[in-house]
């Protein structure tokens, strides 16, 4: 997979170089490189020699000077330019395994890649992390990574993610403290094998790498009716065990579906820190409620107007709260319309998850003006769900308006269309 160009940034250095969509980064100073942390680390220097394939197939070598810290403005189609480093393991609460045929070919991918989890996020089990991938993250100093420990008993480990270089990872993270190389931990809780005392095992071999580990996310598994484990749900008393074992704890927090099915209200700001694994849905409803607390709301509109919320039940304690003060808007009416999931199973809450046709069933019959939905329900730079059909598709089965929310912890693209 090489360096493929994705875009050129407006007014950037590669725009005026005449670097275009589907031209190859083949080299900086003569240096082949590997992913986007080659890419950054070539590319702090004043002189900089290109060689660029363009899409004709003809090799240009450019000799450009820049100010050390000053970004080329490409963006490229994979930040890894060589192979992805394969998913080597079966887990028992794998969601990629949950999953049916026919969905996007993209959701079926499974990697584990340390180089995604430094650039992008992504969690990493280190089962697959070699010597040479050490010496590299060492030499670097690369971090913080996000890592999936769900458990530090290495038995336990080895059988919930069958694998058996999986019973590694306590000796993996001893190795990052060692070598001052920071990370998030998250702890996939599946009632019956890693949660109560197993849970307090791991949280306190974990609170023995003292600020190596920055924070430590506690999610409830996700159980699907395509699920062939044996995996139950988390219920009310498994969420309060759980709530009370992470208290114990600093810089362990535990995602927002815990405090729901516990039936307690979602902790103030201060409790999530720095809000650092918002993609778990750790402090999400939280810092939506924040967000929107900052914004300017009209006293009234022009005219009468009704919008309705489309969204998964896991964020209907925070929508439920922004529509009572929406609806204090005279002329605006506010409903929220939670989608139930027939295709996933009613246990599945999010709204990352939702297909076309549970959408359309729940908005078709609304009396609304405009149906607003999260941008998570879509592929990321698209319009398509994850069962691959359109927002066309929606809008032409309902016949409704849909306004797509960019920024999920704000309202303020809501407010900004009332407002007109």
């Amino acid at each position: 997979m090489p360096a493929i160009v994705n875009s050129v940034i407006k007014d950037s250095i590669a725009e005026e170089l005449g670097i275009a969509k589907g031209d190859e980064l083949v080299s900086i100073d003569d240096v082949k490189m590997l992913d986007m942390i080659d890419y950054n680390f070539l590319c702090k220097s004043d002189f900089l020699t290109l060689e660029v394939k363009k899409t004709d197939g003809d090799t240009e070598i450019i000799e450009l000077e820049k100010d050390y810290d000053e970004d080329l403005g490409i963006v490229f189609e994979s930040a890894v330019f060589d192979r992805v480093k394969p998913c080597l393991n079966h887990c028992i609460f794998c969601f990629v395994d949950q999953q049916p045929k026919g969905l996007r070919e993209t959701l079926y991918v499974k990697d584990d890649d340390y180089r995604l989890s430094y650039l992008q996020g992504t969690y990493i089990t280190l089962t697959n992390l070699t010597d040479a991938d050490k010496e590299r993250i060492k030499r670097m100093h690369l971090g913080p990574f996000y890592v999936s420990v769900h458990t530090t008993n290495p038995e336990l480990r080895v059988k919930m993610l069958k694998n058996p270089n999986a019973g590694k990872a306590l000796e993996n993270l001893k190795w990052f403290r060692k070598n001052k190389i920071p990370f998030h931990a998250q702890i996939v809780l599946c009632p019956g094998f890693n949660d109560g005392a197993e849970l307090e095992r791991t949280l306190s071999d974990l609170a023995k790498l003292k600020n190596t580990i920055l924070s430590v996310a506690i999610v409830p598994v996700g159980v699907t009716q395509f699920r062939r484990e044996g995996l139950v749900q988390v219920d009310k008393k498994c969420a309060e065990q759980t709530l009370a074992i992470a208290s114990k704890y600093k810089r362990v927090c535990c995602s927002d579906e815990f405090f729901l099915l516990a039936e307690k209200d979602i902790p103030p700001a201060k409790y999530y820190g720095n809000f650092s694994q918002l993609e778990d849905g750790v402090g999400s409803l939280r810092l939506l409620l924040e967000n929107f607390k900052k914004l300017k709301l009209p006293k009234k509109i022009s005219k009468q107007f009704k919008i309705s919320f489309a969204t998964g039940y896991a964020a209907v304690y925070a929508i439920e709260k922004i529509a009572d003060e929406l609806n204090k808007i005279k002329n605006l009416t506010v409903t929220v319309n939670p989608v139930k999931s027939q295709y996933w199973g009613q246990n599945i809450t999010v709204s990352g998850l939702i297909t076309t046709d549970d959408l359309i069933r729940t908005v078709k019959d609304l009396d609304t003006d405009l149906v607003i939905i999260p941008s998570v329900m879509l592929k990321t730079y698209s319009e398509d769900f994850l069962d691959g059909k359109t927002l066309d598709y929606v809008k032409q089965q309902t016949n409704k308006q849909f306004l797509v929310v960019k920024d999920i912890y704000s309202m303020k693209e809501v407010v900004d269309y009332i407002s007109i």
